[in-house]
């Protein structure tokens, strides 16, 4: 299946930095999620990104209930290529799907309601043990 866009959901921006990245890349067009709906047919090919929260990829079971999903990628805070078993797991994704995971990052500022409030609650046991890369 060869694919006529990308579509991402992102959280904080580096889902979005990616998919337009691979927009650049490819010539492929480029829609958040909400907008494709708009512009592209159900059932149009598509590469899906989305950033990962509890293991799972935000955004992956509408898009794939709406569009042939030929290409997936989490966008999570661990490193490029880790967890990608758990992800696929935890956002069922068939096997024949190839599944990529990409490392970004957050941006606190833009986090809003319970994942605000979780990551704060979060990274207040972890102050002093600061071992994040840039």
């Amino acid at each position: 299946m060869k694919p006529n866009a990308i579509v991402y959901t992102s959280s904080t921006g580096f889902t979005r930095q990616y998919a337009f990245l691979l927009g650049e890349q490819t010539g492929l067009p480029v829609y958040a999620l909400e907008e494709a709906k708009k512009a592209l047919p159900a059932g149009e090919t598509i590469v899906y990104l989305g950033w990962i929260f509890a293991s799972q990829i935000k955004g992956y079971g509408k898009a794939a209930g709406r569009y042939r999903v030929c290409a997936l990628c989490g966008v999570g805070l661990t490193p490029t290529g880790g967890r990608r078993e758990e992800v696929r797991k935890a956002s069922k994704a068939p096997e024949d799907i190839p599944l990529f995971t990409l490392q970004g990052g957050m941006d606190r500022g833009k986090l809003r309601g319970m994942n605000k409030l979780a990551i704060s609650m979060l990274t207040k046991g972890l102050q002093g043990q600061d071992q994040r890369s840039p």
